[in-house]
C-alpha cells in the first residue's frame, strides 16, 4: 500500500514538472531571445537554448524604435485612474446589495447579474458609439470611462460582505454608526484580502487591455504598452528585429511578474477565504 502511495506521488509531481516546464518555457525564451544579439540570433540555424554572450542593447534599441516610455506612462495614468475609480464604484454597491434594504434589490441584482451573459463584442460597439457621440476618442476619459465598473467583482465583493455577521452591523446601528463608517471602519478592514485581490485583478486587466484601446485611440499621445507592441510589429521593426522586440515584450511584462510576485499570497487568500475572521 506505501508502495502503491509512494508511486503515486512520484507521477503527480512527474506530471507536475512537465505542467511547470511547459507553462515557463515560454517566458523562458522570450527572456533567453532578449539577451541575444541581432546578428547571433539571425545565424542560428537551429535554435539554441542558451547563450554565453548576452547583450542588453536590445532594451535600449526598443525604447528608442518606439515611445515606449510614453506607452509606460500612459498606462500608468490608466491603470490607476481606472482601478481607483472602480473601487469608488463597487465598494458602495456591494456594501447596498448586501446590507441596504430597499424596493427592488433583489430584481436590480438579477438584472445586474443578467449582463455577465451579454458578450464583450456588444458591450464594445456600445461603449463606442457613446465615446463617439460625447466627443471623448483620444482622450483618457474615453479609455477609463467603460472600465470602472464590474458585475463580476461587485458580486464577488458582496458575497465577501455578506459573510460578516449581521450582529456586527446591528450592534453597529444601535451605537449609532453611520453606514459609511461601518463600512470604512468594519467592512474594508474584515474584507481586506479580497478588495487587494480585486485590485491586482483589475491592474492586470488595465496593463493588459487591448482592443478597447486600439479602437478609442488612434493617436499615439494616447497609446498604452499593448498598442506599442501592436506597433513595434506594425512598423517592420518587429518583424526585421525579433531580440529587440522581445526586449519590449519583457519590459511590457515585467511589472505584472513582479506585481504578481510581491503579491501571489494575498491573491490567493483572496480567492480562498471567506469575507470574516476566525
Amino acid at each position: 500500500m506505501k508502495v502503491r502511495k509512494h508511486i503515486l506521488t512520484v507521477l503527480i509531481y512527474i506530471l507536475l514538472s512537465v505542467w511547470a516546464i511547459m507553462v515557463i518555457f515560454p517566458f523562458y525564451w522570450m527572456l533567453l531571445t532578449s539577451v541575444k544579439s541581432y546578428g547571433s540570433y539571425n545565424s542560428e540555424y537551429v535554435p539554441e537554448f542558451f547563450t554565453l554572450a548576452p547583450t542588453f542593447e536590445n532594451f535600449a534599441e526598443a525604447f528608442t524604435a518606439v515611445n515606449l516610455a510614453q506607452y509606460f506612462l500612459n498606462t500608468f495614468i490608466f491603470t490607476v485612474i481606472t482601478t481607483a475609480v472602480m473601487l469608488i464604484v463597487i465598494v458602495p454597491a456591494a456594501f447596498a446589495f448586501s446590507r441596504l434594504d430597499f424596493r427592488g434589490k433583489n430584481i436590480v441584482f438579477t438584472l445586474f447579474l443578467a449582463l455577465m451573459m451579454i458578450p464583450n463584442e456588444l458591450v464594445i460597439i456600445t461603449n463606442f458609439q457613446t465615446i463617439t457621440d460625447m466627443g471623448l476618442r483620444n482622450t483618457f476619459s474615453g479609455l477609463i470611462l467603460p472600465s470602472v465598473t464590474s458585475v463580476f467583482y461587485i458580486y464577488l465583493l458582496k458575497e465577501n460582505f455578506e459573510q460578516i455577521p449581521d450582529e456586527l452591523y446591528k450592534a453597529a446601528k444601535v451605537d449609532g454608526t453611520s453606514d459609511m463608517k461601518y463600512l470604512l471602519k468594519v467592512m474594508i478592514p474584515i474584507c481586506k484580502p479580497t478588495i487587494i485581490t480585486i485590485v491586482i485583478l483589475k491592474v492586470i486587466e488595465c496593463w493588459n487591455s487591448y482592443v478597447w484601446p486600439r479602437l478609442i485611440t488612434d493617436d499615439e499621445a494616447y497609446f498604452l504598452v499593448s498598442n506599442g507592441i501592436q506597433e513595434i510589429r506594425e512598423n517592420g521593426f518587429g518583424r526585421e528585429n525579433i531580440p529587440a522586440m522581445m526586449a519590449a515584450v519583457v519590459v511590457i511584462s515585467l511589472p505584472l511578474i513582479v506585481l504578481f510576485i510581491i503579491f501571489r499570497k494575498k491573491i490567493m487568500e483572496g480567492v480562498s477565504r471567506g469575507g470574516t475572521k476566525g
